[in-house]
């Protein structure tokens, strides 16, 4: 596993955004772990969640894009900061763009903020994780309506690796079947797992035997078949 992979999972403890227990997913699903991307508010956790999300980004899409979006509303602080972080490790000019949930009829009007897409434009959008593949379902139109523009993939934090609505493939797969484009994360919770179990991380055992069975026995129920899984993402 790659150093910034690991490093990642470590800042995802740190940060109180991976959890550990039992949580009720909006899916209704019970699961032993949960992952919300709202607990980093700092200056520093945003600069280093940018930097790892341009690693990553770089490694499975390389320089050849223009764009980044980020859906309203946690896509908005994640593009911004990661086109940041892209300008600082890469020395490459990606513009961000967001949408806004109301359209605005005075000022800045329309429905996007940040960069305008223009017709050639290639994007690649960026969430924090997805279950359902519902945001990808707003997210997609959106983005196409702007123009003639190739969406070249979406990026993730986490991926869950577990199946989707369809019941069949992982969310993420469902999104690259539906829509024709790659879906990579981060990290998957396989390498999570592999990474903290029975490690210490901040001085303490996150995943025990216990919380590893709990996973197992999720995973048994709700998991995607290895070869289902590589390169994507999954909550909502």
């Amino acid at each position: 596993m790659e150093q910034y992979k690991q490093e990642f999972i470590e800042f995802m403890v740190e940060s109180d955004v991976l959890r550990f227990g039992e949580f009720t997913l909006k899916s209704g699903r019970k699961s032993p772990f949960f992952m919300n991307a709202g607990a980093y508010v700092t200056g520093s956790q945003l600069m280093r969640l940018g930097e790892y999300y341009a690693r990553a980004i770089h490694e499975h899409y390389g320089d050849e894009f223009d764009v980044l979006f980020g859906p309203a509303y946690k896509g908005i602080p994640l593009s911004v900061a990661t086109v940041i972080a892209y300008s600082k490790l890469y020395g490459k000019e990606i513009r961000y763009c967001s949408n806004r949930k109301e359209v605005k009829d005075h000022g800045d009007t329309g429905i996007l903020l940040g960069s305008k897409m223009k017709d050639g434009d290639r994007v690649v959008i960026i969430e924090d994780v997805t279950t359902s593949g519902k945001s990808i379902e707003e997210t997609f139109p959106i983005v196409k309506a702007q123009g003639d523009v190739a969406i070249l993939g979406l990026m993730v934090s986490l991926n869950r690796m577990e199946k989707g609505l369809g019941g069949r493939l992982s969310a993420l797969d469902e999104i690259r079947e539906k829509y024709g484009f790659p879906a990579h994360a981060i990290v998957t919770m396989e390498e999570v797992t592999e990474h903290l179990y029975n490690r210490p991380c901040m001085g303490k055992i996150v995943i025990n035997d216990e919380i590893k069975a709990a996973i197992d026995g999720y995973y048994r129920q709700y998991g995607c078949h290895a070869g289902e899984t590589t390169g994507s993402g999954s909550h909502e």
